[in-house]
């Protein structure tokens, strides 16, 4: 059941796929609540893509369930559907169109989507000054809110977004981040992130599945995962060979980095980094600043056996 009470716009339970006598997928088993935005994680060739395609139907599983807003996917296949939202990697849209146009042209193929609902969309996505201009006069950005604005016309339940920041500059990443979060708090929408920048899901997820070898390893929040009992901690200190000293004596035989200038890290549970700095500021060293690095990162390290990212 989902870990937060509310009702599950996605629910998968032992999803498997076998082709040619090979299993690709097996017991694939998770929730995506409404309100919460879900990442999905996984090294290369480890099931991502697999499952993406048999829970949006383009792919049949060989064994298990996929509801979609209360619907079996293969018992009331169009009506699971009408519930999802999807855009993978780039939107498909048309350049020579306006944005307008592009919507419209959606919308009909949808069938009961009204002129107003696309208005809807389009102040939803913040485009209402370019939405007359042609696509192909769009930022990366603009596109993808697009993308998402087409994909919402249905009003669905779920919207699943394949690499949603690919391509995008710092600034568009972080828009796309907080407008993510914004229809997932604000509409209730469950939003299922499937992604390889390990930082920008740590930032812009509720909850994350990592999967390897086809396999889910593990579901945990993003706040189970920053406050798990060990973690990589950054300091900036001065005078940093002090502070060097002081850490190494804490982590015995663990390992202690150096980056810049004034910045050392190490990886310690919560009391030996309580115990580090009093001895930082005992022995007189100046803390600048102690801050958690990369937890999601070493998670994903520690459970995939360091296999690389998708």
């Amino acid at each position: 059941m989902p870990s937060n009470k509310r009702p599950a716009a996605l629910s998968v339970r032992g999803l498997q796929k076998a082709i040619g006598g090979r299993t690709i997928v097996e017991d694939i088993t998770f929730d995506v609540c409404e309100g919460e935005v879900f990442g999905f994680l996984g090294p290369n060739g480890a099931g991502k893509t697999t499952t993406i395609r048999m829970i949006v139907g383009l792919i049949k599983p060989t064994n298990g369930q996929v509801q979609i807003g209360g619907f079996d996917l293969r018992q009331n296949f169009i009506e699971a559907m009408r519930c999802v939202g999807c855009i993978v990697e780039n939107p498909e849209l048309y350049k020579y169109m306006t944005g307008w146009q592009n919507l419209e042209h959606f919308a009909n193929m949808l069938g009961d989507v009204t002129d107003e609902r696309i208005e809807e969309v389009v102040r939803l996505v913040k485009l209402e000054n370019r939405v007359h201009d042609k696509v192909r006069t769009y930022s990366l950005g603009m596109r993808q809110r697009l993308g998402i604005a087409q994909a919402l016309l249905g009003r669905p339940k779920l919207l699943i977004l394949d690499e949603p920041t690919n391509g995008l500059d710092p600034a568009g990443i972080r828009e796309l981040r907080e407008f993510i979060r914004k229809l997932a708090r604000e509409e209730g929408l469950a939003v299922f992130v499937s992604s390889h920048l390990l930082s920008e899901v740590q930032m812009m997820c509720d909850r994350i599945a990592i999967i390897g070898n086809g396999k889910i390893l593990r579901v945990a929040t993003v706040e189970e995962i920053v406050q798990s009992e060990i973690n990589r901690i950054e300091w900036t200190v001065e005078p940093r060979e002090l502070a060097v000293r002081v850490i190494e004596e804490e982590v015995g035989d663990g390992r202690v980095d150096l980056l810049g200038v004034n910045k050392v890290v190490a990886t310690l549970n919560q009391a030996q980094t309580a115990h580090v700095n009093e001895r930082l500021i005992a022995a007189g060293v100046k803390l600048y600043s102690v801050q958690l690095q990369g937890q999601l990162e070493e998670l994903f390290l520690e459970i995939t056996g360091g296999d690389s990212i998708a």
